[in-house]
């Protein structure tokens, strides 16, 4: 199965720069290319922050240019959205019984659960008993199938201290002592972090990427700001398969192609 993974899209009103940027002419960019190079793929899912303010106007133009997608796609909200006006934009868009934009979703490959980690007003994540709930009932009903979790904010540090400080914070342990019962959890993929990052969790591999717009220098030092830059925006390009799980990084605006080289027959 190949997937699609988008985050931190950060969506300004039209015309409006960030962080001397213009994210709407970079989505938009991103959007083309997966057209034109990956068509095939069965869905596409947006890790988060996909406005930059929580404005409606912003909501609008995302959901304007992500319909330009020939794919099925799957937006989570992140610390920079309003959970109520994104709900507005997109009411088709699930929520659990709590009013938390949380589904699952059924593939050829297993179960995908998508989480809502956010807390209005707050950059760092929650996931409270409520959601928690939700989670552990999800796991428990698919049985030994495969789950894939996607979420905005990691449940760990990554070692970036301005990051690690507006990550899950205090729902570290809770979420943690729920996937440490379900063995048939095959990857984590988060946003956020606006860095290509991979590692394991507790047994359990995790990826993340770029964002379309800014991204955040590798500072492992510095703990009081975080440094903004300029590097190549990217989406993953995902194949899973049961027995393996292969994320590629595409940097969507990198125009540095120089030719093209044959391979030489063994």
């Amino acid at each position: 199965m190949k997937i699609i993974q988008v985050t931190d899209t950060h969506l300004m009103p039209r015309g409006t720069e960030l962080n001397g940027l213009n994210p709407i002419e970079r989505l938009e960019a991103c959007i083309a290319s997966i057209t034109e190079l990956h068509s095939d793929a069965e869905l596409c899912i947006i890790t988060g922050d996909l406005t930059d303010r929580g404005d409606s106007d912003a909501y609008n133009d995302f959901r304007n240019i992500i319909q330009n997608l020939s794919i099925p796609y799957y937006p989570l909200i992140g610390n920079h959205d309003h959970r109520e006006i994104f709900c507005e934009v997109f009411p088709h868009v699930p929520r659990d019984e709590h009013g938390f934009v949380q589904q699952m979703l059924k593939t050829t490959v297993g179960r995908f659960l998508l989480l809502d980690t956010v807390e209005h007003g707050r950059d760092w994540g929650v996931y409270c008993e409520k959601r928690a709930a939700w989670l552990r009932s999800q796991l428990e009903s698919v049985g030994d199938e495969p789950v894939y979790l996607f979420m905005h904010h990691p449940p760990f540090n990554i070692g970036i201290p301005t990051l690690d400080r507006i990550n899950l914070q205090e729902d570290k342990l809770r979420i943690r002592q729920i996937v440490n019962d379900f063995p048939n959890i095959k990857h984590l993929f988060f946003g956020h972090v606006h860095r290509p990052v991979s590692g394991s969790w507790h047994g359990i591999p995790f990826s993340t990427l770029r964002g379309t717009n800014h991204q955040v220098q590798l500072d492992l030092k510095t703990e009081d700001y975080l440094s903004i830059s300029h590097e190549s925006p990217a989406y993953c390009v995902i194949l899973l398969e049961p027995q393996q799980t292969t994320v590629h990084f595409n940097d969507y605006l990198d125009d540095s192609f120089y030719t093209k080289c044959r391979l030489t027959p063994e």
